[in-house]
């Protein structure tokens, strides 16, 4: 007899399709050390500055959007994967219909993991 454990989804980007206006987000795990969230964001949707305060990871799954994180600014595309320290002040806009996975730590830091 096995013991199911686990939260397997197939395809992500399926689980958060964008919407034709606005942003959708969906809450698919969340545990005592961690939270993920997929969003789904219409064209030219944004999340205006705000900060966390706890770390957070972004994976981009599908679209393009740009970043704004503090005074820098980058651009971001599926595969693009960003770690943000509490209370980094952030903004995403859309530029295509975007799924986004984000996690979001619910200790003081993020797991560690392979360094450069």
């Amino acid at each position: 007899m096995m013991t199911t454990n686990y939260h397997y989804l197939l395809d992500l980007v399926k689980e958060a399709t964008p919407p034709q206006d606005g942003i959708v987000s969906r809450t698919i795990f969340q545990d005592p050390s961690v939270k993920a969230v997929l969003f789904g964001f219409a064209p030219g949707q944004a999340l205006t500055e705000h900060t966390t305060a706890k770390p957070a990871m972004l994976l981009f799954l599908q679209g393009e959007a740009h970043l704004g994180l503090g005074t820098d600014q980058h651009e971001a595309r599926a595969g693009t994967w960003l770690h943000l320290p509490p209370h980094q002040p952030h903004a995403i806009t859309a530029r295509s219909a975007v799924v986004m996975l984000l996690l979001l730590f619910q200790g003081t830091a993020a797991p560690q993991g392979i360094a450069e």
